[in-house]
């Protein structure tokens, strides 16, 4: 987005409180009382809420003035965010794309500053796609009316009194099993056709999955499985094929209706070895029009069908980075943070008798895993939550889906 179309989305200078709230003490080894990091795209913006909170009386730390000449951003960054009491992440599309990938180069002090320091993400666009690792966090808006009281209240608050609240020091993994990350989006999807797969790219991992994908070579794998559908399964699919072949059908029952009318008229004779092959070529037509009937009808099922068989042999090969593809349509995919470490364990204990427990595991992935993943996507399964506890906290593990779907009737 160009600057000049953004300015109508920077909101006015914010104003000072007339009662600002009372400010936390700074502690030994602290001099500021929060780090605001921000895109240079948003430096007008920015500055104007360090002004604002500076009024307020809060000390601001920002890179433009209190970063030490000569030393890298990373070492920066971490000697700013260890001298504050918060930090404050402005997230707009170019912060994600540029400024946030500095904090994961360095998974260290990434780590450092969710466990020891509280987080303030701040929308400062409607649309922004949160990154994974703050998406437990309750952000605030900057365009709510009542942002800057809501931030100070944030910021005055004491960090031990907000650990019983939304904003949290970084949690375990875990609160990430069943997110949904985002969708991937076919790159001829304006063009396709209901006979045709999506294509999707395979040049880099999207912004909202690098945190998580960190073998980039297997997510590319992974989507040339599914874009190897459109390569080998839709050469028949096309209307244009179809009607050639029964139009080449018909020429060949046309050429024996002739060759078995000449025998039979002209010769006076009717062999008997073709009466069988006269019975089959006559109904040949009406088979080919109920066959054309049928493909149309299925095109979309088939397609689909095909795609979510590409999927689940995606999902084996993306199971290690504990991420999972979905698909419901021909130009679009769901994904999914998963962790089925347990379920694999429970699904080879229930058969640990049987040598093949490994193999069927993966066949269930096969099979499942593509539905799985949509269901989690989309926060709905096609039968009531199971009494029973699984293995995914609040909603329903891979296994027990597993167990529903084969009772449903669905076979591995």
């Amino acid at each position: 987005m160009e600057a000049d179309e953004k300015q109508h989305l920077i909101p006015p200078l914010l104003p000072t409180l007339s009662i600002p709230p009372a400010l936390p003490k700074l502690r030994e080894g602290e001099s500021y009382h929060v780090f605001i990091s921000y895109s240079s795209t948003d430096l007008r913006w920015a500055h104007s809420l360090v002004n604002s909170l500076e009024s307020n009386g809060l000390k601001v730390c920002y890179h433009e003035r209190d970063f030490v000449p000569g030393r890298t951003v990373l070492e920066n960054m971490s000697d700013c965010i260890q001298e504050s009491q918060k930090v404050l992440l402005v997230l707009s599309p170019d912060f994600v794309r540029s400024r946030w990938c500095l904090l994961e180069a360095n998974m260290s002090l990434f780590r450092y500053c969710l466990e020891q320091k509280p987080v303030v993400p701040v929308l400062l666009e409607p649309g922004v796609p949160v990154p994974l690792h703050l998406c437990h966090l309750t952000y605030l808006e900057a365009r709510d009316p009542d942002f800057l009281s809501k931030v100070l209240k944030v910021l005055c608050t004491p960090n031990q009194q907000l650990r019983g609240t939304s904003v949290v020091p970084f949690q375990p993994p875990s609160i990430y099993n069943g997110k949904a990350l985002q969708p991937l989006c076919a790159v001829n999807e304006e063009g396709l056709q209901k006979y045709e797969a999506g294509q999707f790219s395979e040049m880099e991992v999207p912004d909202q999955l690098r945190l998580v994908i960190e073998d980039q070579e297997k997510y590319s794998r992974a989507i040339r499985m599914v874009n190897s559908v459109s390569q080998t399964k839709v050469w028949l699919r096309p209307l244009w094929l179809r009607i050639l072949i029964y139009f080449v059908f018909t020429i060949i029952f046309l050429f024996l209706t002739v060759f078995l009318v000449y025998f039979s008229v002209v010769q006076s004779i009717v062999p008997t070895e073709f009466m069988p092959g006269s019975v089959v070529f006559f109904g040949a037509p009406l088979g080919l029009v109920i066959q054309l009937c049928l493909w149309h009808k299925d095109n979309e099922r088939y397609i689909r069908r095909e795609m979510q068989k590409a999927v689940g042999h995606a999902n084996l090969l993306l199971s290690g980075e504990k991420v999972w593809m979905g698909c419901l349509s021909n130009a679009k995919l769901y994904v999914v943070y998963v962790s089925i470490d347990s379920c694999r364990k429970e699904f080879c204990d229930t058969f640990h008798e049987q040598a093949c427990a490994e193999e069927m595991f993966q066949r269930a992935v096969l099979f499942f895993s593509s539905g799985y993943t949509c269901c989690l996507s989309k926060r709905h399964f096609p039968f009531p939550q199971p009494s029973s506890k699984g293995h995914l906290e609040g909603g329903v593990c891979f296994c027990q889906y597993v167990s529903q779907q084969l009772s449903r009737g669905e076979w591995l």
